[in-house]
């Protein structure tokens, strides 16, 4: 990747993308026109000058060579990472040979990837002699705490479902979303983050139209399962207990063995919510047959620093959390930057993909949904709906209403045009989320989120 010859395709730089506006942004400023003064160098760097408003262009400079993924530097004032000038001059440097000329960087080019890069061997060096808490004693006490703050809030949480369903169902739609506010904000006092996650969930229900009472039933069921699951995690397996404490929202460390790979960067995608932006990073092992999931998070409006481009291959170490099916890892040590890959994942028929979700159901019930990769499928109109169906059986699955709704939708029935497709996504109750999508005769991967 930090050869010259080596170059992402646009569908990759895009997915760097924080937001759709910069996204537009972006593929405005892929053109040579703005740019001056730009270059690549040897060891991973892009760099080039952009005409803004002002009399003064903007520096920008992107470090591709940094196996968690780019970095990016530009004196403009947008706090958005990376910014529409980082992604143009990336488009820029994606195009056609010569659009960016080989070369030695200029001083503040320089300056900053060769600090940039000190301070991350400090981090690492750091990181790597520590990891055991100077306090255990403390640390032992403050989880007590903790998990007795969670048992009042568990136990006032079963009270309150108590009371609503004795009360009966039509109170839930009479009482509006206040009352699950309000029973949210318990659980956050109780620090029972995940608790308050779902209980806001609960609040949607009763206004999403025919069959709500089932829907908030089924819920109530899945959050009662999790209270107890906590009030009497002593006589759980420790995986489901694992599991249990991950559902509940308390924190835990990366404790698996690290598995070494070649790790295909498979989707990535934001969502967002008042407080947070989480990003979802699936990457699949080429050796280990394995999809492992990485989080990172941003502040409220900013995307997150870790950013992967799809279609990407590392080689490097990653560590499960713990909970059964130890899907979410950690990224360790990595030994090269991503590079481009022609690696695809291995496929399923939906048929399997439904059966691949109900045994993980079994060791975590309250999995919405399970990666799955399907080969030759094609995608079909199913009368309001849309579903993948199967090009060699009579079998299919339904598009999740959400997906239906993204423009990736479109893209996956261009890239298809009615011939079979390997699709990975999402595969759980509410039907299937295509993310990302390849041809069947070889070819780029097309992000779909």
């Amino acid at each position: 990747m930090t050869q010259q010859g080596v170059r992402w395709s646009a569908d990759q730089v895009l997915a760097l993308a924080p937001d759709a506006a910069s996204r537009k942004a972006g593929s405005k400023l892929g053109a040579a026109g703005p740019w001056t003064g730009t270059g690549s160098g040897g060891e991973g760097t892009v760099w080039g000058l952009c005409k803004g408003s002002g009399s003064k262009p903007y520096q920008t400079v992107v470090d591709i060579a940094d196996a968690a993924g780019p970095a990016y530097k530009c004196s403009c004032p947008s706090r958005k990472f990376p910014c529409k000038h980082a992604l143009g001059l990336l488009l820029l440097w994606a195009g056609e040979d010569g659009a960016v000329p080989a070369g030695s960087p200029p001083d503040w080019a320089a300056q900053w990837t060769e600090g940039r890069r000190q301070r991350t061997q400090e981090r690492r060096a750091a990181g790597g002699s520590g990891g055991v808490s100077a306090d255990p004693d403390g640390a032992r006490r403050r989880a007590e705490r903790r998990a007795e703050r969670v048992t009042a809030g568990a136990t006032e949480l079963e009270q309150r479902l108590a009371d609503l369903l004795r009360g009966g169902l039509a109170s839930a739609e009479q009482a509006g979303y206040g009352m699950w506010e309000e029973t949210a904000a318990r659980m956050v006092d109780a620090q029972a983050p995940g608790l308050a996650a779902r209980v806001r969930e609960l609040g949607a229900i009763p206004a999403s139209g025919p069959g709500w009472p089932v829907r908030l039933l089924e819920e109530f069921a899945l959050l009662h399962l999790l209270d107890q699951g906590w009030l009497r995690r002593e006589q759980l397996p420790d995986g489901l207990a694992a599991t249990v404490r991950s559902r509940i929202g308390l924190p835990g460390t990366a404790d698996g063995p690290p598995v070494r790979d070649h790790w295909l960067v498979l989707a990535q995608y934001d969502t967002a919510d008042a407080r947070l932006t989480t990003r979802r990073i699936w990457l699949y092992g080429a050796d280990s047959d394995r999809t492992v999931l990485l989080l990172s998070y941003g502040a409220a409006g900013r995307a997150p620093e870790l950013a992967l481009p799809v279609g990407l291959a590392l080689e490097g170490e990653v560590s499960a959390y713990p909970g059964d099916g130890r899907r979410r890892v950690s990224l360790g040590a990595q030994f090269a930057p991503p590079a481009p890959t022609q690696t695809r994942p291995s496929g399923m028929t939906p048929l399997q993909a439904v059966a691949h979700y109900g045994t993980a159901l079994r060791d975590d019930p309250w999995l919405d949904s399970v990666p799955v990769t399907l080969d030759r499928v094609v995608p079909t109109p199913d009368g309001d709906s849309w579903q993948l169906a199967d090009a060699d059986t009579d079998t299919a699955l339904p598009v999740t209403p959400a997906a239906r709704s993204r423009p990736g939708l479109w893209r996956l029935v261009a890239l298809s045009g009615g011939a079979p497709v390997k699709v990975f996504g999402e595969c759980g109750h509410r039907g299937f989320t295509p993310l990302t999508a390849w041809p069947e005769e070889g070819g780029e991967p097309v992000p779909l989120y």
